[in-house]
């Protein structure tokens, strides 16, 4: 079961690899991607007679167990068919553009981004836990628009990027409220478990509510009425992404929910007006809308949201024969479109062109191509013989059945045969006004055959086509067979898949659609050359409403903006700061307040003399900021140091260590920014206060800083009396050394019992750090003040220093410190910060003590030799040892999984050494020294960031002057 997670696995890990890859790297990018996909259907495949067998292949991780939250994988006869689908076609698709896409296109950065969707896309059809699905459908919306988005330099692409995320992102936090009512409502967020639960489910008070959320999700994602609008205008992808996402992954994203869900869902009265209304719309504006279309991309873009609809109706229909053809025409779907899709591609490529208006007679130019796309686009019409004309047909004698006795019942069977019309109008349209007709004239290329390997993977799907239309229960018979049985189980109806089932009804309907859409092609086809827009609906602009919306949002956070907004940090604190006194209120008003039952303690008099210390260095550094900024940052730093001596009387070593280490790096960092700090505004707020309004602000501030000071002493004072048997905390001493192999419970519980957060919280840090150097990189300096001989800075810092002392609000960062003994200092203090990393486990310290006191140790470097020192000297480059901090964290977690054992477990054991004795190691030290790395990298990218805002342009350029090597290149 194992090598389920190896499936999801690949596709990032060859995203990872292919990212790094130099632009000549294409052909590796591209086999990388289709090697990656046939290794993942090779292990599906062998899946296969475990499913066909009616068992579920199942692979659990412990995550959050008490909260019923695991990692779990799972594989029946459904997931394994849709799994195949992704990745076979995903295969085609990557050597399919690996000889469209051009060479002056970034082309591994393409096939990162297309494996990593395709990873995504794995991960919701094999993911064992409704949250988990949850997750990666947000995935598979960031990757798509990145996909879409990919020809960044034109504005269609950044706009349909946009559409498709916005929408179908906001469907996805529906989707994501709609799966915690489901699982709340089972009792289980476990996939079998809630398709266990049916009648659970729908009894529950919060069915209504997590259907309809469910299937807004499902609806945005694969583009039914009215959130269809975003389909289209993703067609400005490249058209391996296209046929891609149309065919086999994303639209088909929100079909797979609805037919996995479709046991517990289906069979209400809302399911089926919902879905069936819905479905019925999407199918008739699709196939209306596909008919007046001029380019090629736009024709399919719209008859696959009539498709998608014509799907989404035979699930609402709620009947067991209604979701068999569902499935079926789900593969049929997808081999289809993804060839049509391709073969447009390489007209497309050919020609120059995509217009309807200016194709024609292509036949003579590339017949093997259109024979090709003919054969597709006769699927897609329903021709007999075909692997559409079956579904199809299933989907027509669905029509004529009786489901819920309603107008849809009555109407149902006329719309189904008019939307099939609609589909072999717009299928014969493509078919004749490309590949007919004269030789085309005034084309960018001369039309000529397309190469061999790029036409091999439209061969295979037509290919397909034509033997599952000839051959079904031969072919797709046994796997349609599993699926229908894994998602239906005993209810599973019985169906036919013969070609020929004598003269019936569906039948019937079928010649009456093929013999209509032809007429209406010959009777109305100068008349489609000639519409821009289908009549009727073509007023109705989705995207127009789109932004409309976004235009009103947009607007509104504007206006809210300019009624709380302020420049004055201190009315935004004032806010945060209310709220939370609001929020911690509120439980006292409802049970009241009481202390518990353990009685005081004395406070000694030196400890009660360090707090009176430091709250007077607090309160003076409050009331001397407005006049001298510098002499209140130190301040503020006696008030951090009376904080460090009060850890360490309380018996808390690392917190002091750490306490201590922070406050010396955020001093010197704050000195480095202190000098572009604006200076301060007028003491009147808002413009046009009267004089006393600046005191009763002063006043409400103190109040509120009083209220908030006295209500979190009375929060401490009423935990601290409280006796807290079978705490947490008490757990974690217990546990530490027998269960995290470490005696320093502080670190054990970051690295082992935490270290999910601790990954988290580091992974942040390195935001908020790239976050930080791309606001400051906006405002580097001209690069003749880079070039400033070193006396020149030296002599500008000096007047910086005379200036700063009259204004009293700045520093300047370079300090009068003897080069020598910082120099000797460095390695000293480098083995010190090893010494930390090493021994937190067992003894204070730690990977964040020591990557901070590495840190003190590099700016020391920094403050005698400018940035170069830490770039040229020590090459240190702070993004790598954040992304490798990274990596090695996460990889001792994704180690631990190999192993066996839950993600982040660490494994620790005692190693003997001769005449030294038992050392104790633990593979948190992996995760440790993962953060050391993340801490320095972090650190030193926003002291090189600050550093370099912080070089002023000379004032007289000398002449002939060497240039200086106290500063290096910005980063």
């Amino acid at each position: 079961m194992r090598f389920l997670l190896l499936v999801l696995i690949l596709p990032f890990a060859g995203s990872a690899i292919a990212a790094f890859l130099p632009q000549r790297g294409r052909d590796v990018a591209a086999s990388l991607t289709g090697l990656n996909a046939i290794a993942g259907a090779t292990i599906i495949a062998s899946f296969y007679p475990v499913v066909s067998a009616g068992e579920v292949a199942r692979l659990e991780m412990a995550w959050l167990p008490t909260l019923g939250l695991n990692l779990t994988l799972r594989l029946d006869g459904f997931t394994w068919l849709f799994a195949m689908l992704v990745l076979v076609i995903g295969a085609l698709v990557s050597l399919y553009a690996r000889y469209y896409m051009a060479p002056t296109d970034p082309v591994p950065r393409f096939f990162a981004f297309l494996q990593a969707f395709t990873g995504a896309m794995l991960g919701i059809v094999l993911s064992g836990n409704l949250i988990q699905i949850a997750f990666f459908w947000e995935l598979t919306g960031l990757f798509s628009f990145l996909l879409i988005g990919y020809w960044h330099h034109n504005q269609s692409a950044r706009d349909g990027a946009r559409m498709a995320l916005i929408v179908t992102g906001a469907g996805g936090v529906c989707l994501l409220l709609g799966l915690m009512l489901l699982g709340r409502a089972a009792g289980s967020y476990d996939v079998d478990a809630v398709l266990a639960a049916r009648t659970a489910i729908q009894n529950d008070a919060a069915y209504l509510p997590a259907l309809i959320l469910i299937l807004l999700g499902a609806f945005t994602k694969s583009a039914q009425v009215p959130f269809h609008f975003w389909l289209p205008h993703a067609m400005a992808a490249p058209t391996p992404v296209s046929a891609y996402l149309h065919s086999a992954t994303l639209v088909k994203a929100g079909i797979f929910l609805l037919i996995l869900l479709w046991p517990v869902l289906a069979g209400t009265e809302s399911w089926f007006l919902i879905v069936t209304s819905v479905g019925l719309a999407t199918l008739l504006v699709g196939a209306w809308s596909a008919i007046f279309q001029q380019d090629l991309k736009g024709l399919l873009a719209y008859s696959t949201i009539s498709h998608l609809g014509l799907i989404t109706l035979l699930l609402g229909l709620g009947s067991p024969l209604g979701a068999v053809a569902a499935i079926f025409h789900t593969v049929n779907h997808a081999t289809f479109k993804a060839s049509l899709f391709m073969a447009v591609g390489i007209i497309d490529r050919e020609t120059g062109t995509r217009d309807l208006r200016l194709l024609s007679g292509l036949v003579r130019f590339m017949p093997i191509t259109a024979t090709l796309a003919m054969v597709a686009a006769a699927a897609m019409a329903g021709v007999p013989l075909l692997n559409g004309f079956l579904s199809k047909e299933m989907f027509l004698a669905e029509a004529l059945q009786t489901h819920s006795g309603t107008v849809i019942d009555v109407a149902l069977p006329y719309l189904a045969t008019l939307a099939s019309m609609f589909s072999v109008l717009y299928s014969v349209r493509f078919i004749h006004q490309t590949f007919f007709g004269p030789a085309p004239s005034g084309l960018r290329h001369e039309p000529r055959e397309a190469p061999p390997w790029i036409r091999l993977p439209i061969e295979i799907l037509v290919v397909t086509c034509l033997l599952v239309g000839v051959l079904p229960a031969l072919t797709i018979g046994p796997f349609l067979a599993t699926a229908v049985g894994s998602v239906l189980g005993e209810s599973a109806p019985a169906y036919s898949l013969a070609v020929w089932h004598g003269f019936t009804v569906p039948l019937l309907m079928s010649f009456v659609a093929l013999l209509g859409g032809l007429a209406l092609y010959i009777l109305f086809s100068a008349q489609l050359n000639a519409t821009e827009q289908p009549p009727f609906i073509g007023r109705l602009k989705g995207r127009r409403t789109f932004e409309a919306v976004l235009a009103a949002i947009v607007q509104a956070a504007r206006a809210l903006l300019r009624w709380l907004g302020t420049k004055r940090l201190q009315v935004q604190l004032r806010l945060v700061i209310l709220a939370a006194l609001v929020a911690g209120t509120l439980p006292f008003l409802r049970f009241g307040y009481s202390r518990g039952p353990l009685p005081d303690t004395l406070i000694d008099p030196i400890f009660g003399l360090l707090w009176i210390l430091g709250g007077a260095c607090a309160i003076a550094a409050a009331a001397l900021a407005k006049f001298h900024r510098l002499v209140a940052l130190v301040l503020l730093g006696g008030a951090g140091l009376a904080t460090c001596i009060s850890f360490i009387w309380l018996s808390a070593p690392d917190l002091a260590l750490t306490q201590l280490l922070v406050e010396i790096v955020t001093l010197v960092l704050l000195l480095l920014g202190l000098r572009w700090l604006p200076q301060r505004l007028p003491d009147i707020w808002p413009a046009g206060s009267k004089p006393g309004t600046v005191g009763f602000r002063r006043g409400g501030d103190l109040l509120i800083a009083l209220l908030g000071g006295a209500g979190m002493a009375a929060l401490a004072y009423a935990m601290m009396t409280r006796p807290l048997p079978g705490s947490l905390s008490r757990y974690y001493v217990e546990q530490a050394y027998p269960g995290g192999g470490g005696t320093n419970v502080v670190n054990v519980i970051l690295v082992d019992f935490r270290a999910f957060d601790t990954l988290g919280e580091i992974t942040v840090l390195a935001i908020v750090a790239l976050t930080v150097f791309t606001l400051l990189r906006r405002f580097r300096p001209a690069p003749e003040s880079i070039q400033m001989p070193a006396q020149q800075h030296r002599q500008n810092a000096f007047d910086d220093a005379r200036e700063g002392h009259k204004r009293g609000d700045t520093l300047v960062h370079y300090l009068l410190v003897p080069r020598a003994i910082i120099q000797w200092l460095f390695p000293v203090i480098l083995m010190f910060a090893i010494y930390l990393l090493m021994r937190g486990h067992d003894l204070p310290g730690g990977g964040f003590a020591g990557g901070i006191t590495a840190s003190i140790a590099i700016i020391l470097l920094y403050i005698a030799n400018g940035t170069r020192a830490v770039e040229a000297t020590l090459q240190v480059v702070p993004v790598r040892w954040i992304s490798a901090g990274l990596l090695c964290a996460s990889g001792m977690g994704l180690a631990a999984l190999a192993f066996g054992y839950p993600f982040l477990t660490s494994h620790s054991r005692y190693l003997a050494i001769p005449w030294i004795g038992d050392i104790p190691l633990a593979t948190a030290l992996i995760f440790d020294i993962g953060v050391f790395a993340v801490v320095v990298g972090t650190t030193v990218l926003i002291l090189i960031a600050i550093a370099h805002q912080s070089i002023r342009a000379p004032r007289a350029k000398p002449v002939n002057a060497a240039p200086s090597t106290s500063v290096g290149e910005p980063v």
